[in-house]
C-alpha cells in the first residue's frame, strides 16, 4: 500500500534522483557479502537533504510524533518531524536509553539485533506515529519499530524509507501499514 497517489510526484521524483546520484555504494560491509548503501553523501548535501525531508514529511500527513531508527533515522526524523511541526522519538539500539524501556529482538540478513524506545516517559496511546529509517532491507528492524511502538499503545500511521533492497522482500514484514520507498533497487 503506498499513498503516492496523495503527495505531488514531481516532489517525489526530486528527492529519488537526489539519491539515486548521491548514494554510495560499499560492498562487503559491514559483513562480507553485504552491500552498503551509504546515505552520508545524500545528507551531507543541502539541497539533496531537502528534497528527502520534504518528499518524506508529504508522505507523513497526519502523524503525531516521527519515530527515526538509530541511527540515521533520527537525522530523518528530526527533519520530518520540523517540517510536521511535531515530535520525535528515537529508537534506540539496546543499551542507550536509561530504564525503564521496552525492547525488542529481531533478525538481520548478517545477524540479530535489539531495539528500544523508553518504557514510560512518553506517552504512545493512541498517537499518530510515523516510523522512519534509511534503508529498507529485510524488514526486521523496521517491524520490530513497528511491534514496539504499537505495544506501547501507538497507531502507526505510515513507515517511510529512503531506499528499498527488494530482493531482500522486507517489505512482506510490513505489509499492514503504509509503506512508501524514495528508490526502489
Amino acid at each position: 500500500m503506498s499513498i503516492h497517489g496523495i503527495v505531488d510526484p514531481a516532489l517525489l521524483e526530486r528527492a529519488a534522483t537526489a539519491v539515486t546520484e548521491r548514494t554510495r555504494w560499499v560492498d562487503d560491509f559491514p559483513t562480507p557479502g553485504v552491500r552498503f548503501a551509504d546515505l552520508t553523501p545524500v545528507f551531507a548535501d543541502g539541497p539533496a537533504f531537502g528534497a528527502v525531508i520534504a518528499a518524506l514529511a508529504a508522505v507523513a500527513e497526519g502523524a503525531e510524533l516521527v519515530a527515526g531508527v538509530d541511527a540515521r533515522g533520527f537525522l530523518l526524523g528530526g527533519g520530518i518531524a520540523r517540517e510536521l511541526g511535531v515530535g520525535v522519538l528515537a529508537v534506540r539500539k539496546a543499551g542507550k536509553l536509561p530504564p525503564p524501556v521496552r525492547t525488542c529482538e529481531y533478525s538481520l540478513e548478517y545477524g540479530s539485533a535489539s531495539i528500544e524506545i523508553p518504557g514510560d516517559s512518553i506517552a504512545l496511546e493512541g498517537r499518530r506515529v510515523f516510523v522512519v529509517d534509511d534503508v529498507l532491507a529485510t524488514g526486521g528492524t523496521l517491524a520490530a519499530t513497528v511491534q514496539l511502538l504499537e505495544e506501547g499503545g501507538a497507531d502507526v500511521v505510515a513507515v517511510s524509507v529512503v531506499t528499498e533492497i527488494e530482493a531482500l522482500a522486507g517489505r512482506a514484514r510490513l505489509a499492514k501499514h503504509p509503506l512508501t520507498s524514495l528508490v526502489r533497487i
